[in-house]
Formats: structure tokens, C-alpha cells, sequence
């Protein structure tokens, strides 16, 4: 997953920063009093309970059965809270020649009646990794990990703020996109090097939406939101292509007392989805991600190692809370006089 500084990326957000795209609002936007806003509470050990979920089947590696059971699994619960479930199928080829099957999952809460055709997108990805290529111990190198971090927290995120928005709607539609064969990029040990080896699932959905013509005001890419000490620096595809939303989200943690996890830092591109959303599908996607100070993502980042006992239930909580008070910012549930 992820390269960090990028020649080509480098390349592509000099000219998308010339053409001066902000997306999601004004770049300059000042924080809004989390304390007026009115929003749902999200529960982070329900979170937390859906990240273990996903863990408990294994690797969820394409092909496996583990990666069929949680597919199973994300429709079912998504139908429970949900206006719309849709499953895309794609096939896509590996770094080394390996044809896998995929399958993006798209859900969708409907906004009240004030959201109009307004919708935003909220994804992560779901799949784990075929290679512990980062792993201490060599022997574990060519492992396939369970992604308690690198892909479950993100995903049992999105389930719980779907289970919250879809009691509280607010006035907005909010889809949820699970991409899959996100992980599965060129190893370290390999002596071979792709860029878009990456991202396998958001780069077919970019180019193939699921509903013709598919738009959205701007999105918000999950990735490693579950780690102990969360930290959330301002990357340069999210600066370039959706500063505005960037800048809000970054600003309602601030005020909500979450500026260290939330740092106003400016670091290197990553990347992840988002990327190929901003380049492909022309959304504004921004990408909270953990991004250590040392300059690695965590600890057990590509290693077995990657697994519950890292997850902290307090870090999903924040990252949803934050989330959550940026959403009913801008697009505030109905009233109980406008709900009758």
C-alpha cells in the first residue's frame, strides 16, 4: 500500500494545483462550534466490534474464502441500516501477472428531504494484504496479514456511521465505498516496481461507477484510523485536489480539542483511493490516514503483526466524531417541527 513522494504523482499535482481545484468549499474555511452542532453520538465500541468482525475471518486476501465470507458479511450489514446495497464485481491483474476477482461494495443512506440530489462519499477499503513484505522476521515475508488497521478500521467505521446516520439523516445522501484489491501492490521483496499496482478497485471504479455519471460534492478516504496513537497530517493529494474539505475537517478537530491528532502539517503525497478518485473520477476526495512523525505509517504496517491487539477503540471513536460533526456542519438533520 501507499508510496510516499512520487515523481509522476509530484508531477500530476502541479498541474491540478494550477488549474486551482479546492473542492468541498472554500480553502480558507473557519471552524464551526462543534457544540452547536447537533448529531448523532457514535459508538465506539460498536465500531471496534465491526473491525474484529472482519478480522475474525483471516486474511481477507482476494480469492480466499475469508475475503468471500467478509464480503458476505459488509452487504449484510450495510442492508441493515441502508436505502441501497450494490456489489461490483471487477477483475483485475496483479503486479506479477495474477488475475484476482474483486468486488467494490456501494451502500447508500438517503438524506432527508432538504438533501435534494446533494450527496457525498465516504469510502475505505476492505481487503488485507497477500505479503507481510515489512515484517521483522523474513520468514513472514511472503504471509498474507488480517489488516486490523490497514483496511478493517477503516471499514468498520463507515459501518458504524452508516448504523448512525441512517437513524438521523442528515440533509445530504451519504454513499459508503468498500474498495477492494487496494493492498495488493508490488512487495519490497519483489524486484519489480509499479505505481498503479495500488488502488486496484477505486481505479475500476473511477473509470466505472456504479450509478452513469456519478458525481459527489467531495469525498473522505479512510485508512488506518484504528492505531494507538492516531495521527492525521494534511497530505499533498488532499490539499491539492480537495483542500476545501481538507481544511474543514481539519478545523472542526481542532475545535473539538483533537489538534494533535489532527495536525495542521503539511506532508508528502500518499498513495491510496483518493488519488484515483481526484484523478479519475474528478471528485474531491481527501484521505485521513495515519501518518506517524517518524515518516512510517505505525508500527506493524505490512507485518503479522497488524492485528486486534494494535486497534484502539478510543482512536475509531475520535475519527468518527470528527466526521460526523463535519457532515451535520454543513448538512443539518431535520428538526422535530420539520420532521412533522
Amino acid at each position: 500500500m501507499k508510496r510516499l513522494c512520487l515523481a509522476a504523482m509530484c508531477a500530476a499535482l502541479f498541474f491540478a494545483g494550477c488549474a486551482g481545484r479546492s473542492g468541498g468549499g472554500d480553502s480558507a474555511s473557519a471552524a464551526v462550534d462543534p457544540s452547536v452542532v447537533v448529531s448523532p453520538n457514535f459508538c465506539a465500541d460498536t465500531a471496534y466490534r465491526f473491525v474484529a468482525d472482519q478480522v475474525a475471518f483471516g486474511p481477507r486476501t482476494p480469492g480466499s474464502v475469508a475475503h468471500r465470507r467478509c464480503a458476505v458479511y459488509i452487504v449484510r450489514q450495510m442492508w441493515r441500516w441502508c436505502d441501497t446495497v450494490v456489489v461490483q464485481p471487477f477483475s483485475a491483474t496483479l503486479w506479477n501477472g495474477t488475475v484476482v476477482q474483486g468486488k467494490n461494495i456501494i451502500a447508500t443512506v438517503k438524506g432527508n428531504k432538504n438533501a435534494g440530489d446533494r450527496r457525498i462519499m465516504l469510502a475505505a477499503h476492505w481487503d488485507s494484504r497477500f505479503w507481510a513484505d515489512h515484517d521483522p522476521d523474513e520468514a513472514n515475508r511472503k504471509s498474507p496479514i488480517v489488516g486490523a488497521n490497514d483496511g478493517a478500521s477503516g471499514a468498520g467505521v463507515l459501518m458504524e456511521l452508516a448504523r448512525v446516520l441512517s437513524a438521523m439523516p442528515p440533509a445530504v445522501s451519504v454513499d459508503f465505498v468498500f474498495f477492494d484489491v487496494e493492498d495488493q501492490g508490488v512487495p519490497e521483496w519483489a524486484d519489480a516496481y509499479k505505481d498503479d499496482s495500488w488502488c486496484l478497485g477505486s481505479q475500476y471504479w473511477s473509470l466505472h461507477p456504479h450509478v452513469p455519471y456519478y458525481t459527489a460534492v467531495y469525498g473522505i478516504l479512510l485508512d488506518m484510523v484504528g492505531t494507538q496513537q492516531p495521527r492525521y497530517s494534511k497530505e499533498e493529494v488532499s490539499r491539492t485536489y480537495a483542500s476545501g474539505i481538507t481544511n474543514k475537517v481539519w478545523n472542526m478537530a481542532e475545535a473539538m480539542g483533537h489538534g494533535s491528532v489532527f495536525v495542521q502539517t503539511e506532508t508528502d503525497p500518499i498513495l491510496d483511493d483518493h488519488y484515483y478518485v481526484n484523478r479519475l473520477a474528478g471528485i474531491p476526495m481527501l484521505d485521513i490516514v495515519q501518518n506517524g512523525a517518524s515518516g512510517s505509517f505505525f508500527e506493524q504496517w505490512h507485518t503479522l503483526g497488524d492485528n486486534m491487539e494494535h486497534v484502539s477503540s478510543a482512536s475509531l471513536g475520535l475519527c468518527g466524531e470528527v466526521l460526523l460533526k463535519t457532515i451535520y456542519a454543513d448538512y443539518p438533520a431535520l428538526g422535530e417541527k420539520e420532521a412533522k
